[in-house]
């Protein structure tokens, strides 16, 4: 895995040699685990109380670009103090594909925390993905009457400011029509770029053509009318730049001189355990690697980072296959969390939790109760008649501060909004009765649920956020996950598994004391059958 680490400062309590300590630690703790960080972001004299932070900023925009696998903080609290925002930007990170890792806790933060968290999260998954559907109603009505839907105009169209249509531009369009032609007669594409750049003509985006230019242009059906959104397609919707004959006359050369461009992308892998499965032996965090067999299989396993590393000699912990491990422990955390009454629990634990998060917003209420008693006493003394200046002083006075403490609960509340035992109802119940096949709802079952797991020769174990009770599992009851499908593969013949070399799954629910990361029971091995 690569990594960048985030270090903060904030004006009124630290100074720059904290800087040096946090990034000394989270080396430290990457170099363990076999991450190699590949860049810093640091900002000074900022406080986490905001978002308007400039390296902050920047790294949430960097992690769209692929070039890094988790952001690496000393505390969570050097990432934000605004549970809003670090709900907020900790999903724009996942949905990049980064994880948040702390280097100094062993989770991320309380276990009703981590739920109130995770639900806020699903707030937003929901409202954007109602926004998306919106969006793509309105998509669809544009796409039904052949208007443009966004994205670059191709080369000889306009869009029409008032009826967002296709038109054919008078300036470019004659540019299509000569490329079109002279690719269709013989002359190569090189050429044609070269004489087009000499004219002082350009792309659409204002670049000097070349020949992977002419690609997309020979591509696109809309230079012979053709509408084309998603699964809409409307023959004649737009007017016609070249005719079909001499369209499909330079499909013909192009697919005969049609180079491959290199290999087929890398398959892309999800490891749904990444940065949550350690080492039972070493208490380093595995990591996803794959292998192919000789009759040419793939298959994806997790593997100790210190094995990776150093070899065998270091650490002899067997390679675990990805899909059975996974597999259990989606299934393992459905049968045992989500029974009614533990769903129940969990509500109860959230809503106190809930109430303690916030200490502003009770003083706020208080102090609005009390301005408000305040108003109806003088109500009713003006009512009686004693009115003075001073009175009407006062009056003004705490209407003005009412109006300002409604303002401020408004602020706090829309910071973290407030979540109803039937919204967490709802909430629970999309993972009990969620599509198990599907590789979203795994993901956000072990990200909200899953604490830690602990891989080891003979069990695995389970660490969960939100329960200090204790449950052991033999392999027995997990035939779901056998022992075969979890062993790694006999080194003669990948295909075959060792049936001598199972597992005793061990499943333990901890609290940060009981349980946690780098803290867990010692489980008794179960005797092998």
């Amino acid at each position: 895995m690569t990594a960048v680490i985030y270090a903060r400062y904030s004006s009124d309590s630290q100074r720059e040699a904290s800087i040096e300590g946090q990034l000394r630690d989270c080396k430290d703790y990457a170099e363990k685990n076999g991450i190699t960080v590949v860049g810093t972001y640091i900002d000074r004299a900022y406080s986490a109380k905001t978002d308007d932070r400039p390296d902050f900023q920047r790294m949430i925009k960097d992690s769209a670009k692929k070039i890094f696998d988790v952001v690496l903080v000393w505390k969570l609290d050097r990432f934000a103090r605004n549970r809003f925002d670090a709900v907020n930007y900790k999903y724009q990170l996942e949905k990049n594909g980064v994880h948040l890792v702390s280097a100094m806790e062993p989770i991320s933060q309380g276990p009703e925390g981590i739920m109130v968290e995770s639900m806020l999260i699903g707030m937003a998954e929901y409202y954007s993905a109602e926004l998306a559907l919106k969006v793509a109603r309105g998509e669809r009505e544009n796409a039904l009457q052949c208007k443009y839907n966004g994205g670059i105009v191709p080369l000889g169209f306009t869009i029409g400011k008032e009826d967002r249509l296709y038109h054919i531009d008078p300036e470019t369009a004659p540019i299509v029509q000569e490329i079109f032609t002279r690719y269709a007669n013989g002359e190569p594409a090189e050429k044609i770029a070269a004489s087009l750049n000499e004219r002082g003509l350009r792309t659409r985006t204002g670049k000097p053509f070349v020949k992977n230019s002419f690609f997309q242009i020979f591509r696109n059906r809309r230079y012979i009318g053709e509408y084309r959104y998603k699964d809409i397609v409307t023959p004649g919707g737009i007017p016609a730049i070249v005719d079909e004959d001499l369209f499909n006359r330079v499909q013909q050369r192009f697919e005969q001189n049609k180079i491959a461009h290199g290999r087929p992308a890398k398959e892309d892998v999800s490891y749904l355990l990444t940065t949550k499965l350690f080492c039972g032996k070493c208490g380093t965090l595995m990591g996803g690697e794959s292998g192919t067999s000789h009759m040419g299989n793939t298959y994806y396993y997790y593997k100790c980072g210190k094995a990776k590393r150093h070899g065998k000699a270091h650490c002899d912990l067997k390679a675990i296959r990805k899909e059975p491990l996974e597999r259990f422990v989606v299934e393992t955390a459905i049968k045992v969390i989500f029974s009614d009454e533990i769903i129940e629990r969990l509500i109860d634990l959230i809503m106190e939790a809930q109430q303690q998060e916030n200490t502003r917003l009770p003083v706020l209420k208080e102090q609005l109760r009390d301005t408000e008693k305040r108003l109806a006493n003088l109500l009713e003394a003006i009512e009686q008649g004693i009115l003075t200046s001073t009175t009407k002083q006062r009056l003004d006075e705490l209407e003005a501060r009412k109006e300002a403490l409604n303002t401020s609960i408004l602020e706090e509340e829309l910071k973290k909004p407030v979540l109803t035992r039937e919204w967490m109802r709802f909430w629970l119940e999309k993972f009990r009765k969620g599509d198990m096949r599907d590789m979203e709802h795994q993901r956000q079952i072990i990200d909200t649920f899953v604490n830690s797991v602990y891989v080891f020769d003979d069990r695995v174990v389970l660490n969960f956020n939100f329960t200090d009770d204790a449950k052991t599992v033999t392999r027995e009851e997990v035939l779901g996950s056998s022992a075969v499908d979890n062993a790694p593969p006999n080194k003669k013949n990948p295909n075959l598994f060792p049936i001598g070399e199972g597992f005793g799954f061990f499943v333990f629910f901890g609290s940060e004391n009981e349980g946690s990361r780098g803290r867990y029971k010692t489980p008794i091995p179960c005797h092998r059958p």
